[in-house]
């Protein structure tokens, strides 16, 4: 009996040790892959929170229940968290999907395709450049003359209409 207490004591004490810790606390900042990279506690101070929600905890919107799947007005994506233009409404079709899709993005230099395994798939997941913020997905089954589908959570930006 003492020699299986010897080994459960210490799996309580981790289990403990584990739930006593925050989820809020804020993640290492990569500031080197990411120059404009800053704390979570930073953006939640500054974004909606459905927009921290997907920018920061890398979220999902509900398809079709979200502010720019339908929209048809000529203008730019930015980034709700930058203000940088990643889409335009020129490069903006409808892949049926909910979410808002584009076939190329403004400057291909603005954004990083980075490996996501979450949830058991293995996809490419796209991040803002310069703070690695999450904006959505790609994957190869868009329109010419690309061939890719951005398919991004219309939280990560704010639309500017053209003049």
């Amino acid at each position: 009996m003492k020699k299986i207490n010897l080994f459960v004591i210490p799996f309580i004490l981790l289990a403990l040790n584990a739930c006593s810790q925050s989820t809020h606390a804020d993640k290492t900042v990569d500031t080197k892959t990411y120059p404009q990279a800053k704390p979570a506690s930073y953006w939640k101070q500054v974004l909606t929170p459905e927009a921290y929600e997907i920018l920061v905890n890398r979220g999902t919107e509900q398809p079709f229940h979200n502010p720019y799947w339908n929209n048809h007005e000529k203008g730019t994506y930015v980034s709700a968290a930058t203000g940088k233009p990643l889409f335009s409404s020129d490069a903006k079709f409808e892949s049926g999907t909910g979410w808002p899709s584009f076939f190329k993005p403004i400057d291909p230099n603005a954004i990083k395709i980075v490996k996501d395994t979450s949830y058991g798939m293995v996809r490419e997941e796209v991040v803002e450049a310069r703070t690695g913020l999450h904006l959505g997905h790609v994957f190869n089954d868009g329109p010419a003359p690309t061939g890719k589908r951005y398919c991004m959570d219309s939280y990560a930006f704010k639309f500017v209409p053209a003049k």
